[in-house]
């Protein structure tokens, strides 16, 4: 496919791992939407535009020529931006998903972030004047980094972005477990490295059309499997790990939501949506049968990697 103008909106970590991927591997013109000047992109020679989401007039001077913009801002900014990029002609969008099937979120979920509403407005209001798609890649293996999300400017918002916040702290070996769903069956998760998910992102460009939904995994495991996973790396057990199914999750979320809790309630909620099953959609993905060149890094080999400096006890 010629060359495009591509948006990427936002400069978080995942942003930018997307943006590098652009800058980098293809022949695209790279445009990066932000709401104040990136200095360290600008320094290293990054295409930035000051972009006011609450201006329509700047959002449309902003997406002048763009083709395509991938989103990693939420809420009204979101709204806000799809709205402007439909008034400016701009092709095709990506809204700020990157985890599980959307269609699996209950109505009126915790976790939700202003996403459904971003939905509702591409693949419905505006489905006759823009094409969009959602970028499904599970869990991103930096919820278990050093550190924690963080540490990769990922997920800052979220209430659930620090070392220890989901499933299992590493460095003190504790952990709540959704080891079940409903039913007594192993629950189970797809997974995928921030890197892996720039790499499908930017290859899934060229493609002539884009599905509703274009998944992609680095590794599909149960949550048992995660948990031996990390012992073995640690070289250490677990210190008397909670196992919980959908229903204890559920009972100690009303507690939370009765203390009032809400750092709590956002951890509780990812514990239940893995349960469920929300993050597990099969592997491989579409995206890795598309591409079949591009070989996901494991969960073990990045987790490896990443607490290699971290000592065991």
């Amino acid at each position: 496919m010629s060359a495009m103008r591509i948006a990427v909106a936002g400069t978080s970590g995942l942003a930018r791992i997307i943006a590098r991927q652009i800058h980098e591997s293809t022949s695209h013109q790279l445009l990066i939407l932000s709401r104040s000047p990136p200095a360290d992109l600008v320094a290293q020679g990054y295409q930035c535009q000051i972009v006011d989401y609450y201006d329509s007039s700047s959002i449309r001077h902003s997406l002048m020529g763009v083709d395509t913009i991938i989103s990693t801002v939420t809420g009204n900014e979101q709204i806000r931006l799809i709205e402007g990029a439909v008034a400016s002609g701009v092709r095709r969008f990506a809204p700020a998903e990157f985890e599980g099937l959307p269609r699996l979120r209950p109505q009126g979920d915790p976790l939700d972030r202003g996403r459904a509403a971003a939905l509702a407005l591409l693949q419905v209001h505006y489905s006759a004047w823009i094409h969009s798609t959602v970028f499904v890649c599970g869990i991103l293996y930096e919820r278990f980094a050093v550190g924690g999300m963080r540490t990769h400017c990922i997920g800052v918002n979220t209430g659930y972005g620090n070392e220890g916040d989901y499933i299992l702290d590493a460095r003190n070996m504790t952990a709540t477990v959704p080891g079940y769903d409903s039913e007594g069956n192993l629950s189970s998760l797809c997974m995928t490295s921030a890197r892996d998910v720039g790499k499908f992102v930017v290859r899934a460009l060229d493609l002539p059309s884009w599905p509703k939904e274009m998944s992609m995994c680095g590794e599909r495991m149960t949550v048992s499997t995660l948990i031996n996973t990390v012992q073995a790396c640690r070289g250490r057990t677990f210190n008397a790990p909670v196992w919980q199914n959908p229903q204890g999750l559920q009972y100690e979320l009303t507690l939370a939501q009765m203390a009032g809790e809400i750092s709590t309630q956002w951890r509780l909620a990812t514990l239940i949506a893995t349960a469920e099953g929300r993050y597990d959609y099969g592997a491989p993905g579409y995206l890795n049968t598309q591409f079949p060149d591009i070989t996901p890094v494991t969960f073990q080999a990045w987790f490896q990697q990443n607490w290699a400096a971290v000592p065991r006890a």
